[in-house]
């Protein structure tokens, strides 16, 4: 077993919903009007940030296109919004959140997307994030704060709304590295492994498998995942999962 943990705090896109995919499908089809196209490479260094961060740097990476910040937002969030109300869940989160929350583990999604897009995501999955019991910071909540991750600001704001007394920056207490290590990031994306190893916490990595071969980064995370289906609660000090039940 590893740490003992008392809560969890959970990425949501790429992790919870299968919503990465529509962003790569999106921006390609805008990029491909160019001759471009977005390689996972460039991608691992998005994901996890700031709206505006991540289209900022994802057109760096392709000066010959003409088309200014904003057009891209705009278009991009055209594109999007056709697209959040068929999100789906991604195999096992069901079954995980309804687990911790019948054994009253407190749980809280961190996320880089605005409050907006949020409640578009999660538009058809209402009685889903019901389970969360309204504890989801969105990027908007911490807009000006931080650009994102890999700052560990997010996840540590997060630990706060549960009421954990935490901190608020990368330095801190003896008392609050305590309450920081009784928490567990799930993470697709290698920035947010790194926010979560910089916030005092364990990191569980749960990535795509294109990530895999490009993704590098100075912090480890505890554990590698191809699916939340894989992930064994008692390995970390929560309850196990009841047998035969599954989801």
């Amino acid at each position: 077993m590893e740490r003992k943990i008392e809560y969890v705090v959970f990425d949501m896109d790429g992790l919870l919903i299968d919503t990465e995919r529509i962003y790569t499908e999106v921006t390609n089809d805008i990029l491909g009007r160019y001759g471009k196209t977005m390689t996972w490479d460039i991608k691992a260094h998005l994901m996890g940030k700031l709206q505006l961060a991540s289209a900022t740097h994802l057109l760096s990476c392709f000066p010959s296109v003409e088309i200014t910040i904003e057009q891209y937002l705009t278009e991009s969030q055209q594109k999007l919004d056709a697209r959040w109300p068929s999100v789906q869940l991604l195999p096992g989160v069901q079954r995980l959140i309804q687990h911790l929350v019948k054994h009253n583990v407190p749980i809280v999604v961190a996320t880089a997307s605005t409050r907006r897009n949020f409640d578009r995501k999660s538009e058809n999955l209402k009685e889903f994030f019901d389970y969360f019991q309204g504890n989801i910071v969105c990027g908007t909540d911490v807009a000006g704060k931080t650009a994102g991750k890999p700052d560990p600001y997010i996840f540590l704001h997060a630990a706060g709304v549960l009421g954990k007394a935490v901190g608020t920056t990368e330095q801190c207490t003896e008392a609050e590295a305590v309450e920081r290590s009784k928490g567990l990031v799930f993470e697709d994306a290698v920035y947010g492994v790194q926010a979560g190893k910089r916030a005092g916490m364990s990191v569980v990595w749960v990535p795509d498998e294109r990530l895999l071969g490009v993704a590098s980064s100075p912090y480890v995370p505890d554990e590698t995942l191809t699916s939340i289906e894989h992930f064994k609660p008692e390995k970390w000090g929560l309850p196990p999962y009841d047998i035969g039940i599954s989801g």
